[in-house]
């Protein structure tokens, strides 16, 4: 085998690893943030809130702060398989019933240089919004828009959903579903 022949298929080798890790390993997994135990802050995914998925169990990720936004509080989820990867896109699926602020749900997007990225729920404007199904609202954002801008060719170290606005803000809670990275959507528990 020519030398050209074996380094094409090496990276094609490669390229089909890659897609196929990422896209299988990347999950969200929910948690709490309540150091002074005050119960309000949780995050959680929940069976026959979503849209629909496999299994017909129908998921959203379920977080609230149900007290004020300055308690020390928050429900989110951190999103696992994202490291190393280049963000080309990103969005969720938001049920209108629920809070969707500037600051709260957000994503929390940190590059490889340490710099913390937020993208708000309706801060920047998102780069498309439609209506998915009754009652819910899809949200993509161009990685360019967060605050501070995500530089093309950035990596990142890592990704959070995280919901700390409270009462005072709005309804104290949200349901997130079909969490979009780069294509890739997380409907459920486990991989995506």
């Amino acid at each position: 085998m020519s030398r050209l022949k074996l380094l094409a298929l090496v990276a094609g080798l490669f390229l089909t690893f890659s897609s196929t890790a990422m896209a299988g390993g990347i999950k969200a997994k929910p948690w709490s943030y309540d150091p002074d135990k005050t119960g309000c802050g949780t995050g959680a995914w929940v069976t026959h809130e979503g849209l629909p998925d496999s299994g017909n169990s129908d998921h959203a990720l379920y977080l609230t702060k149900f007290c004020a936004t300055a308690t020390n509080a928050a429900g989110g989820a951190t999103i696992d398989g994202v490291q190393g990867i280049e963000l080309t896109e990103i969005g969720w699926d938001v049920r209108d019933d629920g809070h969707c602020g500037a600051g709260a749900p957000r994503f929390n997007v940190v590059t490889s240089d340490d710099v913390n990225h937020f993208i708000g729920c309706s801060s920047p404007p998102p780069l498309s919004a439609s209506v998915q199904a009754s009652g819910w609202t899809r949200f993509r954002y161009d990685p360019a828009t967060a605050f501070p801008p995500i530089a093309p060719g950035s990596t990142v170290k890592s990704i959070d959903i995280v919901f700390d606005e409270g009462i005072d803000q709005g309804q104290g809670f949200v349901y997130v579903d079909n969490i979009d990275i780069n294509g890739t959507l997380i409907g459920k528990p486990g991989n995506a």
